[in-house]
Formats: C-alpha cells, structure tokens, sequence
C-alpha cells in the first residue's frame, strides 16, 4: 500500500508541474469583451478553428486538470 501511495504523489507532482507549464504556455486573452466580440466571428468561422496550438493546449490543461482533480481525491481517502 505504501509504493501505491508514493507513486500516486509522483505521479500527482508530474501532473502538477506539467499543468503549470501548459497554463503558462498558452496565449492570454488581451482584447477583452471588445476584441471577443469582433475578432469572434473570424475565428469561429476558421476551418482549423480546433487544430491551433492554442486550442490543443486547452485540450491537454482540460484533462491534466481532470486527472488532478482525480488524483487529490484518491491520496486524500488514501492518507485518511
């Protein structure tokens, strides 16, 4: 039971530190609800709209975060 545990905090810290690095690898929204507005149509229109980099990027912080959340679940009923 102890290496589940500590392969489970291992792995917890390598999901961490990978979700910081794709968050912080991602474009930030400078425009704000001026530039969503106008700038929104062009882009949901695109043809490649879910192939940018950008939107590949949200993917992976989508399920590293699921994966995260599931993790501190699990070693919180497992140190319990």
């Amino acid at each position: 039971m102890e290496a589940l545990k500590i392969v489970l905090v291992v792995l917890q810290i390598i999901i961490c530190v990978a979700l910081i690095a794709i968050v912080l690898l991602q474009e930030g929204n400078q425009y704000g609800l001026s530039g969503n507005i106008a700038g929104g149509a062009e882009t949901f229109f695109g043809k490649s709209k879910g192939r940018t980099l950008d939107a590949i990027l949200k993917r992976i912080t989508k399920y590293m975060a699921i994966a995260f959340i599931i993790l501190s679940v699990a070693l919180t009923f497992l140190y319990k």
